[in-house]
């Protein structure tokens, strides 16, 4: 008994020099937290508060560890910039966007968090700025923009079309695409607009430089389609993709 007692007594000794000497174990620095964070399914339920510094970020209303009614977030002043509505973890209902000083800017539309419906967009003084329609997330053709003054905005470039064939000597035909306006602010796809809508997942890149798409189709000894749709991304001033569509025919039958 007196072994033990002595060796408990060593071991204790050992500790404490170790401890004033500052030789033992290192204490682990705590780690940065991120200032924006997913919170997982941990059933809480209540508003949770996201901050950068001193600054507010986000407030997020969770119920059952999901997320579930208002989230908003805010500018470095303090003010209101976005508010969406959550049901069961999912955007519903019209999502706001406003501009610093309070007015709202745009409204977007949601279902099953998915873009659908009329987008609106305003300016400061309440009235409205655009009008763009959506399907399931994607674009439709509906298209609309205003002027301050309420007048409906129209005389959007139009798609030029060049061809070179050279079907006969070297089996191409060139189809040249530009603007109207000879804007450079525009993206060519090779595609059609399946039931009115823009999906660019059906939908292939047309090389463009410097505002001109270049489409070369070739001989391919197989029969074709007819004809090739072309449609035309144009960047308006408003910061809006304003879509443009032109079906353009085809004089030989094996093209691709």
């Amino acid at each position: 008994m007196r072994i033990f007692s002595g060796s408990f007594l060593l071991i204790l000794a050992i500790s404490f020099i170790t401890s004033c000497t500052g030789k033992g174990p290192a204490k682990k620095e705590p780690q940065p937290i991120a200032d924006t964070i997913s919170v997982h399914d941990t059933g809480y339920t209540g508003i949770k508060q996201y901050m950068s510094g001193k600054s507010l970020v986000k407030e997020v209303t969770f119920k059952n560890g999901v997320r579930e009614g208002l989230m908003k977030s805010f500018y470095q002043t303090g003010e209101v910039r976005q508010t969406f509505w959550y049901e069961k973890g999912l955007r519903e209902d019209s999502s706001m966007w406003y501009y610093q000083e309070g007015q709202k800017f745009r409204a977007t539309p949601y279902k099953r968090d998915t873009v659908d419906g009329i987008q609106k967009q305003y300016y400061r003084n309440g009235r409205l700025r655009a009008k763009l329609g959506y399907s399931k997330g994607l674009r439709t053709i509906f298209f609309q923009e205003f002027t301050p003054e309420g007048k409906i905005i129209s005389g959007y470039p139009a798609l030029v079309v060049n061809i070179a064939d050279n079907y006969k000597t070297n089996g191409i035909y060139k189809i040249s695409l530009a603007l109207s306006d000879k804007s450079t602010r525009v993206r060519y796809w090779r595609g059609e607009l399946l039931n009115g809508l823009f999906d660019t997942a059906h939908c292939k890149r047309i090389n463009t430089f410097r505002g001109i798409g270049s489409l070369d189709l070739k001989k391919s000894g197989s029969h074709k389609a007819s004809y090739v749709g072309v449609i035309a991304e144009i960047l308006t001033n408003f910061g809006n993709n304003y879509l443009a569509y032109k079906k353009i025919e085809l004089p030989y039958d094996d093209l691709n």
